[in-house]
């Protein structure tokens, strides 16, 4: 077979999303890997007084496209931003622009939709469901399309504990839901809403299974194949290691944790943390895009790209990784030295809120007041805790994802594209990702400099001595309060010091008779 550039040689390619995180990497990767691909249409709207030009090239302008810049200058001449929305009936299309792409297209990569968990039902269905609607019957009208891209997401059908790679049967009929949520009014959408749910925990999961559902049904006749990432974080090689670029899933609450904000949350140790990076997703669209290209399988090729059934992570370790890395590169102006507790017990969690997140925020914030500023940590502390609820159905859970296309896919790829579109996550180290990620939000989230990391390290330091001297202050306390006004207490005091100068002693002599 040719190979993956080969393929993409003289191809046209229609990009829904690449204003989104996967979607810049996908372009980024696509142009600098496929440098002989003849142009990409990419699908933006209007935002913020900006045209779909000036937010094209503010994407192109970031630090990820800076490996692209040097290695083929002349890149931008490849990218035709094209004006869409799409909520829009026929994704707000001009007729001439229209034309030219059902003209012109060879390959669409629909990475488009909403990530929020906490969308309304009717926004989502919107973004997620009619929109690739009608992204699939324009597909169908193009004259030259040889396959559409669906990335989906490996949480669709996470009402099942072991999860193929086929479509499911749709919880709902989506043609009755859109019919339906037409005339139903917004209060009457939100009563619903957990009903039509059921086991599913958010909107954004239920769309994607209705999304899958439609695809499966109208494009029948298209070559389809779903890309189902787990959770996408920072990129592993390329462009760099470490790359991301917002708030969203893990890299929010490591960024939470490593600013000493985030002391406590609900997870189970031993359940398997299913990330899956970035360019390791993006690889394997492009090389699914390319097998179906070439071969045009009969049936959808539905492809689970996860890691926990191949090399195996669980929230125990990303926690420790995610700490130890943190303590040795701080990120600046820290709350409190980072420190985590995983706790599935309903009541401890419960209490290390109450005492870890709840008092210091309380009490930092009256200091923020009596100091003159305005007091801000209790709402952090309240949006960090939203953000944990939408979390928690992942960091409790475990599920088991068949990898069967992902490994045949692997085995048909040449072996310079098995270099290049990288899929082999067995191959992942954690340890040093999880550090590469770390590092990535403190440099491209937060543009915090590695220069600055000694002053970093220095106010670390002040905090753990802050911590030692109030510990100290509260035993004194504890002292003067009860233990030193009750005999009881002091006799226990007494036998519990005691006991440990015994135990200290029979250590010493043990130790002495060793030598």
């Amino acid at each position: 077979m040719v190979s993956i550039p080969e393929y993409y040689e003289g191809k046209n390619v229609l990009l829904t999303g690449a204003t989104g995180f996967l979607g810049k990497v996908l372009l980024e990767k696509l142009l600098r890997s496929c440098p002989k691909v003849n142009s990409v249409y990419v699908l933006v709207r209007q935002k913020d007084g900006q045209t779909p030009q000036e937010r094209v090239e503010e994407i192109l302008s970031s630090k990820l496209f800076d490996r692209l810049r040097d290695e083929s200058p002349n890149f931008r001449e490849k990218i035709i931003a094209v004006d869409s929305e799409l909520t829009q009936p026929k994704l707000a299309l001009s007729e001439e622009d229209k034309e030219v792409i059902i003209d012109s297209t060879n390959i669409i990569f629909h990475c488009a939709a909403t990530v929020r968990f906490n969308e309304s039902l009717r926004d989502a269905v919107q973004l997620n469901v009619i929109a690739t609607r009608q992204l699939i019957l324009l597909a169908q009208q193009m004259k030259n399309l040889e396959v559409f891209m669906h990335v989906s997401t490996a949480y669709a059908y996470c009402n099942r504990k072991h999860i193929d790679e086929v479509v499911y049967p749709a919880p709902v009929d989506p043609k009755k839901l859109i019919d339906s949520l037409e005339w139903m009014d917004d209060g009457l959408v939100n009563d619903i809403t957990p009903k039509l749910i059921g086991d599913r925990p958010n909107t954004y999961i239920y769309t994607k299974a209705l999304a899958e559902y439609v695809i499966q049904q109208e494009g029948a006749k298209l070559n389809v194949v779903i890309l189902r990432p787990s959770i996408v974080g920072a990129s592993w090689k390329e462009p760099f290691p470490g790359w991301i670029d917002n708030f969203n899933g893990p890299s929010g609450v490591f960024i939470a944790a490593g600013k000493g904000i985030l002391r406590t949350m609900r997870a189970s140790n031993n359940a398997l943390a299913d990330l899956v990076p970035v360019d390791v997703v993006v690889n394997m669209s492009l090389a699914a895009a390319w097998y179906s290209g070439v071969n045009r399988p009969r049936n959808i090729m539905v492809y689970n790209c996860t890691t926990g059934s191949t090399n195996p992570f669980h929230w125990e370790e990303v926690e420790y990784h995610v700490i130890s890395t943190f303590k040795r590169n701080p990120l600046e102006q820290a709350f409190r030295r980072p420190n985590v507790n995983l706790t599935s017990n309903h009541l401890l969690y419960h209490y290390w809120i109450a005492v870890s997140h709840k008092a210091p925020a309380f009490l930092y914030d009256i200091y923020l007041r009596m100091t003159g500023r305005n007091p801000r940590m209790m709402k952090t502390i309240t949006r960090l805790h939203r953000a944990l609820v939408f979390l928690e159905y992942f960091t409790s859970n475990s599920w088991v994802w068949s990898t069967d296309n992902v490994s045949m896919l692997m085995n048909q790829l040449n072996p310079e594209d098995k270099k290049t579109f990288n899929i082999d996550v067995r191959q992942l180290h954690w340890a040093e990702y999880i550090e590469n990620y770390c590092l990535g939000t403190k440099k491209y989230v937060l543009n915090e400099e590695m220069s600055g990391l000694p002053a970093a390290r220095k106010h670390l330091n002040k905090l753990r001595n802050i911590r030692y001297g109030f510990n100290t202050i509260l035993v004194i306390l504890i002292w003067r309060i009860f233990i030193a006004r009750s005999q009881m207490a002091r006799n226990i005091w007494y036998f519990v010091v005691s006991l440990c100068y015994k135990f200290l002693s029979y250590f010493r002599a043990s130790s002495t008779m060793r030598y």
